[in-house]
C-alpha cells in the first residue's frame, strides 16, 4: 500500500508536491480552505474580469518546465507561455527606460540614454552570470542539519556571497546613474526588501531577468496552479477545496500523523506536508505545546518583508500601456526607507501596474481590461490600522499618480469593477503573519539553515513548502521548496 500524504494548502508550493508525489505512486490528499486554487498564486474573478490575487511575473520558466517533467507532463501541454519583450516598462519622471532580455536591444538603449554605462552592463552580465551559476545549485538543496552548511557546494559559492554588500552597494560597481542602479535593484521588491538592506548575492535576480527574460501565461499565473491540480488529478491525487484544516495532529513523539479539518473529521496520513504561512502555521496548526523553537514570542523578533497595497480594477477600455509598468517615487529611497522603517506610510510612493490585456484577450471581454496596481507598503507591525477613512484616501493618491504619470488620463471614468486588499486583509484573510505579503525577510541571518526547513525541525513526519521556508518566497524558488520537499519525502518513505 502506497504511503498517505496529506497536504495543508493548494499554494504553488504545494501543488508542486502534490503532482511530483501522485505521478510517484503516492496516496496524496490536498486540503485548501479557499474555494479556489492556488493560495496567492490564485485567480480573483470580478464580473466578467480576471485578476491574478498574487505573483505576476514568471521568471526562470525552465524550473517550472523542469517540475512538470518531475511530475511526468509538459508544461507546454498545459499553459501557454508568453515571452515578454520589452520586459517592462520603468517611469522614473523624465526617462523612461524598457529592460529586453535580447542584450544587444538593451546595450543599445542604456547607450541612448545614459551613453558609456553600457560597458557596465557588460560587466554585470559576466560577473552575474558567475555567481548564478555558484550560487543558486545552493537554493536547489536541503539544510536539515547543521553539517549541511559545509556542503562542497555551498563553500565553493561563499567567495561570490558579496558578504558586507547590499544589493544597491554591488549595482554601484557597474554603474554611476542612479536611475540604472534602480532599474537593476528594484527586483528587492519581490522578495519585499530594500535595495540598500537586500544582501548583495540577490543580484542574481536582476541577472536571471535579463538572462532568461519575463513569460506571461494566458489566462494568467494563476492558470499555472489550475495546471499543477489537474495534473494531480490526473495521476489520482485528490484536492479538497472550501476544506480548512484546523490543525496537524501528532502523537506522544511529536510526529505528525494526520490532519483535524474544520469539520471535526479525521484524516491520518505517513507524513504531512505543510504549505500555509509559516508565521502562521507555526502558532495555529498545532497543538499548544508541540511548537517549541518557533513560537510567537521569536517569530515577533524576526525579520519580515512588506506588505502591499492592492486595487483591482475591470475597466471598459484597453490602454496602450505596457503589460508591466513600475511608477517611481520621486525620492524612490525615502520611500522605500518609510516602507522598511515600519513606522510611516509613503505619501510618495512607487506603484506597480499589470496592463495584462493588452497581450492576454482571455483577462477581460473585447475591448476591455483588467488592471492590476500593486503599492509596496509597511506590514502591520506598523503603528496604523486601514480603516475605511485611509484606505480610501490612499486609493485616492494611487489613482491620482497613475493618471498624472500614464497615458491613463481618464482612469476613473471607466472603472466598472474594483477590489482593495491592504495589509490588514493579507493578515486576517489570508493569514499571512504580519500581513507580510513576502514572509520572513531574506536577510543572512534567515537563509538556508537559519530559514524554517523543508523538513521541519520540530515536528516529525512534517515538511513545508512555500515562501516561509528555504529557499524564499518568489515563484521559482517556491517551486524548488516543493521539489525539495517530494524529494525528502520520496527519501524517507520509499515506495516497494
Amino acid at each position: 500500500m502506497a504511503p498517505r500524504i496529506g497536504i495543508v494548502g493548494a499554494g504553488p508550493g504545494g501543488l508542486t508536491s502534490a503532482m511530483i508525489l501522485a505521478h510517484r505512486g503516492y496516496d496524496v490528499d490536498v486540503f485548501e480552505k479557499e474555494a479556489t486554487l492556488g493560495g496567492r498564486n490564485a485567480s480573483l474573478q470580478l464580473g466578467d474580469y480576471t485578476f491574478d490575487v498574487g505573483p505576476t511575473f514568471l521568471m526562470m520558466t525552465f524550473i517550472l518546465r523542469e517540475v512538470f517533467e518531475h511530475a511526468g507532463k509538459n508544461l507546454d501541454d498545459y499553459c501557454t507561455v508568453i515571452p515578454l519583450d520589452p520586459m517592462y516598462r520603468l517611469d522614473f519622471g523624465e526617462i523612461s527606460l524598457e529592460p529586453s532580455a535580447h542584450h544587444e536591444k538593451m546595450r543599445a538603449q542604456i547607450a541612448r540614454l545614459f551613453p558609456g554605462e553600457e560597458e557596465g552592463f557588460d560587466r554585470l552580465l559576466k560577473r552575474e552570470k558567475s555567481r548564478y551559476e555558484y550560487m543558486y545549485p545552493c537554493l536547489q538543496r536541503p539544510y536539515s542539519t547543521a553539517g549541511s552548511m559545509l556542503s562542497k557546494t555551498l563553500l565553493r559559492a561563499v567567495p561570490h556571497l558579496s558578504m558586507g554588500k547590499s544589493l544597491y552597494g554591488v549595482l554601484s560597481d557597474y554603474f554611476q546613474s542612479e536611475e540604472l542602479k534602480t532599474a537593476f535593484t528594484f527586483q528587492a521588491k519581490y522578495i519585499g526588501m530594500s535595495p540598500w538592506q537586500c544582501p548583495g548575492l540577490y543580484t542574481m535576480i536582476p541577472y536571471v531577468e535579463h538572462a532568461f527574460g519575463i513569460d506571461h501565461v494566458t489566462g494568467g499565473l494563476s492558470a499555472i496552479s489550475e495546471a499543477m491540480a489537474q495534473v494531480t488529478r490526473e495521476h489520482g491525487g485528490k484536492i479538497y477545496l472550501s476544506t480548512p484544516v484546523k490543525q496537524i495532529e501528532t502523537d506522544s513523539k511529536k510526529r505528525a500523523r494526520g490532519v483535524i479539518l474544520e469539520s471535526g473529521e479525521r484524516h491520518s496520513y505517513d507524513a504531512v506536508i505543510v504549505n500555509a504561512d509559516f508565521g502562521y502555521a507555526a502558532t495555529n496548526l498545532f497543538a499548544p505545546g508541540v511548537i517549541r523553537k518557533w513560537q510567537k514570542k521569536t517569530l515577533d523578533k524576526k525579520k519580515y518583508s512588506c506588505s502591499t497595497f492592492m486595487l483591482y480594477l475591470g475597466l471598459d477600455t484597453l490602454y496602450d500601456e505596457p503589460h508591466h509598468q513600475i511608477v517611481f517615487a520621486e525620492d524612490y529611497k525615502a520611500n522605500i526607507g518609510d516602507i522598511v522603517s515600519e513606522k510611516r506610510l509613503s505619501d510618495d510612493m512607487s506603484i506597480y501596474i499589470r496592463n495584462a490585456s493588452k497581450t492576454d484577450p482571455t483577462l477581460a471581454p473585447k475591448g476591455h481590461s483588467a488592471l492590476y496596481i500593486l503599492v509596496p507598503v509597511s506590514n502591520t507591525r506598523a503603528p496604523f490600522s486601514w480603516d475605511e477613512k485611509r484606505t480610501r484616501e490612499y486609493r485616492r493618491k494611487i489613482l491620482d499618480r497613475i493618471i498624472a504619470r500614464t497615458g491613463m488620463k481618464d482612469l476613473e471614468s471607466h472603472i466598472v469593477e474594483e477590489k482593495c486588499l491592504t495589509p490588514d486583509m493579507w493578515e486576517h484573510e489570508f493569514n499571512l503573519f504580519d500581513g507580510s505579503t513576502f514572509n520572513l525577510g531574506h536577510n543572512l541571518s534567515q537563509m538556508l539553515y537559519l530559514r524554517p526547513r523543508n523538513k521541519f525541525e520540530e515536528v516529525g513526519n512534517c515538511y513545508l513548502v512555500g515562501g516561509g521556508t528555504h529557499p524564499g518566497s518568489g515563484l521559482p524558488t517556491i517551486y524548488e521548496s516543493g521539489k525539495i520537499s517530494a524529494n525528502l519525502v520520496s527519501e524517507e518513505y520509499p515506495l516497494s
